[in-house]
């Protein structure tokens, strides 16, 4: 299972890659081995707030629906339209053309109580 090392996770099985005050969001391996082969994404607004912790989206596979919750808080400055026409990006590349969302952070402070890659893969291993 590839758990990148430049990422934190939430225990919801979502990751936060960070750049300057921004970051973008996914789901994980983990999380869409799980769900199956995905046929649709929910995405958020642009421009929308979130709240971390709060559902922003869902993910609907062949076996079922997923609710996306945010791993920090922060305002939508994009939004990844390929999924709404190719949502198994999720599936075949989801650390990369499967992301979601990219948010402007809004509170750093929340950053430090997301999961290391460690921390992510026992986390992991418990759920298996």
């Amino acid at each position: 299972m590839e758990v990148p090392k430049d990422l934190l996770y939430t225990i919801e099985h979502e990751w936060l890659r960070i750049k300057d005050n921004k970051g973008v969001i996914g789901i994980t391996q983990f999380a869409q081995d799980q769900l199956g082969d995905v046929v649709f994404v929910e995405l958020p607004q642009k421009d929308s707030e979130m709240t971390k912790e709060s559902t922003f989206g869902v993910v609907e596979s062949v076996k079922t629906v997923s609710d996306l919750y945010a791993p920090v808080s922060g305002k939508v400055v994009a939004v990844n339209t390929d999924l709404e026409t190719q949502p198994e990006l999720v599936n075949s590349d989801p650390y990369g053309k499967g992301w979601i969302a990219e948010i402007e952070i809004s509170d750093n402070k929340e950053i430090k109580n997301l999961l290391t890659p460690e921390q992510y893969l026992a986390q992991c291993e418990k759920e298996q």
